[in-house]
């Protein structure tokens, strides 16, 4: 069962977005040494910003993944890297061997593979603390679009796609297994074109109507959603 949490707007989304990131990154710390967090794209960075100003963080104990990246450069402007970059990245000290990055100079089926290994190398119980997702007015999360074979997938845990139907086609994305695995997800979702979506994916019936966000759920985590006033306005309790 998700905990969902309403805000009045996306200034307030943010505080509390903020907050629950420190809150569990100190738990991670304090049970684990370390906090992997993953991080979606879209206008999900933005609400991040808060964190460069909190002073009770030890960047030195963050590992930062993407949910998913499009196989462009670290410098194009649809880069979710480069967005986070923007916003937070260059105000914090994260050492940069800690922010895994898409290899852009390879075939995006080998950037998934070395993303995977990499993953593998540097978390080995592939067991995320946090991941931060978005969902599209379609109700697709991470790049994992509605009807698409990559939801699936039971195998990769880091999966090439090529026919985006959202441009550009070509990305890498987290898949359902390891967001599964994940000790906390939170998803954040603003804006009214998200409405139904929004309903479906929390108080949706037959699964085969759920949105790809709607199948993301760790199985022994913790679920949370995040929106604003416009994109929990069809829910029935709120």
């Amino acid at each position: 069962m998700a905990s969902a949490h309403v805000c009045e707007n996306g200034v307030e989304l943010g505080k509390q977005l903020c907050s629950f990131v420190v809150d569990r990154y100190t738990e991670a710390v304090e049970a684990r040494g370390s906090f992997h967090i993953a991080v979606s794209g879209g206008s999900l960075p933005k609400f991040l910003a808060g964190l460069s100003k909190r002073l009770d963080i030890d960047w030195s104990k963050w590992w930062v993944y993407f949910c998913d990246e499009r196989h462009v450069s670290n410098t194009d402007p649809d880069s979710n890297y480069g967005s986070l970059k923007k916003v937070l990245l260059t105000q914090i000290t994260i050492p940069e061997n800690q922010i895994l990055k898409i290899n852009p100079d390879v075939s995006v089926e080998q950037a998934a593979q070395e993303y995977e290994t990499a993953l593998r190398t540097q978390l080995p119980s592939l067991q995320l603390d946090l991941a931060l997702c978005g969902m599209g007015p379609d109700g697709h999360t991470c790049s994992l679009f509605p009807g698409h074979s990559l939801l699936k997938e039971e195998t990769l845990l880091i999966a090439p796609i090529s026919d985006s139907p959202k441009p550009p086609p070509c990305r890498i994305t987290m898949t359902l297994p390891l967001l599964r695995k994940c000790h906390w997800i939170a998803f954040v979702v603003t804006g009214e074109s998200k409405v139904s979506m929004v309903v479906a994916a929390l108080e949706g019936g037959e699964q085969q109507d759920t949105p790809p966000a709607g199948l993301v759920a760790p199985d022994s985590g913790r679920l949370h959603w995040f929106m604003d006033k416009a994109a929990a306005a069809g829910l029935q309790r709120h």
